[in-house]
């Protein structure tokens, strides 16, 4: 990880970004992908948090990127519960498994934690993010939202950042609405990007 360094995105970045994380995630969770246009709406939602935009470069070429997204829990006593949601996060395909996204990771979330937000939940690998003190959001009494109580909720995931905050605290998780985008509009925006295949493959969550 040699001459590798990690700073805020600027807005000069904002393609070459979108770029990367295109590169990152085509065809992995489907045919194509979303997450570079994900990214450009949620750069434009209230909920973003610009001093949580970050992107890691090597020898002054963007290598990785990872961004968080302000949301809360909807506590069973009724209470609102601020915390984190993240992602996209991704390191270009010939890196991964490398060791930078877990770099880039626990850079972020020490930045995070040094603003004071006290928990950040979202929805990854447990394999991978176990490794970054990522657990089951289960075990912390937090629901994903609308799924049936005895689906596999193995993909949503939670750290606290500030020991003991979501002590006494269940509820449901809400998912900032940028996330959801219209197939229509990914379509769209892709377009204006370099022509890729689009394939089925094994493994993939989405058709």
């Amino acid at each position: 990880m040699k001459n590798t360094t990690i700073r805020l995105e600027r807005t000069a970045d904002y393609r070459e970004t979108e770029s990367l994380i295109r590169e990152a995630f085509w065809n992995v969770y489907r045919p194509g992908c979303s997450e570079h246009y994900v990214m450009h709406v949620l750069r434009n939602d209230p909920a973003f948090i610009p001093e949580l935009d970050f992107v890691m470069e090597q020898d002054g070429r963007l290598i990785g990127q990872n961004m968080f997204m302000k949301t809360v829990i909807t506590a069973d006593d009724g209470r609102e519960i601020p915390v984190l949601t993240m992602g996209p996060i991704g390191i270009i395909p010939e890196l991964k498994r490398r060791g930078y996204g877990k770099r880039l990771l626990d850079f972020c979330l020490e930045k995070a934690a040094e603003m004071g937000f006290g928990a950040v939940l979202f929805e990854g690998n447990i394999k991978f993010y176990s490794h970054c003190g990522f657990d089951f959001a289960r075990k912390f009494g937090i629901r994903y939202h609308d799924l049936p109580e005895d689906a596999d909720d193995s993909f949503f995931l939670c750290r606290e950042l500030i020991p003991g905050y979501l002590n006494g605290v269940t509820g449901v998780y809400q998912t900032p609405r940028g996330y959801y985008v219209d197939d229509a509009d990914v379509e769209a925006f892709d377009g204006l990007f370099p022509p890729k295949e689009k394939l089925k493959l094994p493994g993939q969550l989405f058709d």
